[in-house]
């Protein structure tokens, strides 16, 4: 195994802790591994492997958008109130070291949810909606990654 082989692990590894901490751009990172395996390889394997590694990127991402977004629409959740639970995670991650991330967005989900209503339950209702959507999302991602990274195994192990 080379060091740019190992390199190219190590960025696929980095990148699936970024899709379960979203910190890190971790998706990316994993066709990034491949980019530079490909670089390394300057073969037709290798290139071909970086073009379908980009297309389930691709359709990941195009997955990540629909699925979850059409739920939350359909269960009446707005971007508007995403967008304040986006900020209140942010804000929460500086506030609450670690876990803020993760305790700011379903409060700031709640919030929006309850100046918007005026109603608990549908506030909680909403939360309930946009955290199954949020969890979708980390499921597609996830799913998405590990599809590349079999490609690549695969590729590096049966084909080059």
């Amino acid at each position: 195994m080379s060091a740019l082989e190992i390199v190219a692990l190590l960025l696929m590894l980095v990148g699936l802790v970024g899709i379960v901490f979203p910190v890190l751009p971790g998706l990316l990172l994993v066709v990034v591994g491949v980019l530079v395996w490909a670089l390394d390889a300057r073969s037709t394997a290798g290139w071909v492997l970086l073009l379908v590694a980009v297309a389930i990127y691709v359709a990941g991402v195009v997955l990540q958008w629909a699925v979850p977004g059409k739920r939350m629409k359909r269960a009446g959740v707005r971007t508007s109130t995403l967008l304040v639970g986006l900020a209140c995670a942010v804000v929460g991650m500086f506030v609450i070291p670690v876990v803020g991330l993760f305790v700011g967005f379903p409060v700031g989900i709640l919030l929006a949810s309850l100046v918007r209503t005026r109603d608990v339950r549908e506030a909680w209702r909403a939360t309930g909606h946009a955290l199954r959507a949020v969890g979708t999302n980390i499921l597609i991602e996830l799913g998405t990654a590990f599809t590349i990274i079999a490609v690549f195994v695969v590729t590096v192990v049966f084909l080059v």
